[in-house]
């Protein structure tokens, strides 16, 4: 039985993830991730398509995040016509993701050209995608539930175990069979969350696998503890109160937005800050919020005690207001704080987020509160890194806001908490682990970490080199 592995993207980067097993010449894809960074250079990686999308057996996508999905229509316009394995909750998150992309390529196309005609200049871009092949990738889609052995292909089955990342994110477990009943375990953990999380479940314990390939988005941080977290995002609530500031926090429209959302509503309810106007400016978010709802199979039994069992809804208080309209949003530059604005980007690259901040950001009475990863040479990265001067649309600002962070709402382990999870299988046939999804700092802090714990074989996947797995 020959079985090998190579990555085609979160190759010592974090995004654009794209992991090919091959068992017996049949290749799987593990996820087909949006590379994200500086807009020219990440659209030419994302046009640098080489996944051989006609030989592929099938595609399983671990979680609907876009550095994960993103790409996933390229497939059907390369080739690919097989089954894209999947949680439902996964299913209706990608959709979504993919459809918000495709829509946006074609109002930036639609811009662009019209620029370039005021120019006189000769235009050329298109779009990735469009809507049509967003809904045949959709349509290829086979859901699997946690816990649910199936079969994908000759000899391999798949087994989804929940990662506690987002909702519905899973880790694939896949096994290869040989006609001896020999058998070789491999877990691609995709995004690995963490313990004590609001809404989702903690990570599964999987079983004994014989090779890990594991993320190290934090492979040399460590995360703050949530309750000094709700404590700085009480007492900076109160500040704005104070100051009748606004409050702007960039987040991601799946999973950061909720779980802000989810942590305001406990604030709120225990009357630790004022009911003051809290709201999520994301067309993107109002849909996502709306497949949480519909979802609560994946909810964790805390969710269930602190608000189902009372009947109330964790995604919706009197405070707070879902923005959809154009209007509505820019109606928000001219409303008076205090008020809080969670809108998307996570990372400030586009979106309605830009606007708030290059409508705020040289305000003293505005807080800039980021909650997330910032990947290098994104807006959001230069205001974590303090700059005092930053470009937006064009145009610098003075950094005049309070630019605070918080590390506790991360969705993604940190070292010692991955550290945790892999001590917690107990696994003594654990031959190698193979680390993706991060940046060479991490990858290497993370090896020696692993390396002084006792796991010897650990390895950074390069780009596009073949690993053998016997």
């Amino acid at each position: 039985m020959a079985i090998k592995f190579y990555s085609l993207g979160a190759a010592e980067e974090v995004t654009g993830s794209k992991h090919i097993l091959e068992v017996d010449g049949h290749k799987y894809l593990i996820d087909c991730g949006a590379f994200q960074g500086k807009r020219a250079e990440a659209d030419k990686k994302n046009r640098d398509f080489n996944v051989p999308a006609p030989e592929l057996e099938a595609v399983i996508l671990t979680h609907g995040h876009y550095d994960h999905c993103g790409l996933l229509p390229l497939l059907g316009k390369h080739g690919f016509t097989g089954n894209i394995y999947a949680t439902p909750a996964t299913r209706d998150i990608a959709n979504l993701v993919m459809m918000d992309s495709a829509r946006i390529q074609a109002r930036d196309r639609e811009y662009l050209s019209k620029q370039a005609a005021k120019k006189g200049e000769t235009f050329k871009w298109v779009p990735l995608f469009d809507e049509a092949d967003v809904i045949q990738t959709v349509n290829q889609f086979v859901t699997i539930s946690y816990h649910r052995p199936a079969w994908i292909g000759p000899n391999v089955q798949l087994e989804f175990y929940d990662a506690g990342h987002i909702l519905g994110s899973a880790m694939a477990v896949i096994t290869a069979k040989d006609s001896d009943g020999k058998e070789v375990k491999i877990a691609f953990t995709g995004d690995l969350g963490r313990k004590n999380k609001a809404i989702i479940r903690d990570p599964d314990i999987i079983p004994p696998v014989d090779y890990i390939v594991i993320e190290s988005t934090y492979g040399n941080r460590r995360h703050e503890e949530t309750d000094n977290a709700l404590k700085l995002l009480a007492e900076k609530t109160q500040e704005i109160v104070q100051n009748k500031g606004k409050m702007i926090i960039p987040a991601f429209a799946v999973e950061r937005t909720q779980e802000i959302v989810y942590y305001f509503h406990l604030l709120v309810d225990k009357r630790i800050i004022p009911d003051i106007p809290i709201y999520v400016d994301s067309p993107m978010a109002v849909n996502a919020t709306s497949i949480f709802q519909v979802h609560p199979e994946c909810y964790d039994a805390q969710t269930h005690e602190a608000f189902l069992i009372h009947h109330k809804n964790p995604f919706g208080f009197n405070s707070l207001k879902f923005i959809t309209s154009v209007a509505e949003s820019k109606e928000l530059n001219n409303i008076d704080g205090p008020m809080v604005i969670i809108s998307a980007d996570g990372m400030c690259e586009f979106g309605r987020i830009t606007h708030h901040l290059a409508n705020n950001i040289e305000k003293p009475s505005t807080k800039v509160l980021l909650v997330g990863f910032m990947a290098e040479d994104t807006l959001g990265r230069r205001l974590q890194n303090k700059e005092q001067e930053v470009k937006i649309f064009g145009e610098w600002h003075q950094v005049r806001a309070e630019i605070l962070q918080i590390n506790a709402f991360s969705a993604h382990a940190d070292y010692f908490e991955s550290r945790e999870w892999l001590d917690s299988l107990k696994n003594p046939k654990l031959k190698t682990i193979f680390l993706v999804h991060g940046e060479p700092k991490a990858q290497t802090y993370f090896t020696q970490y692993l390396n002084e714990n006792g796991y010897n074989d650990v390895k950074t996947v390069k780009y596009g080199r073949t690993y053998k797995l016997d």
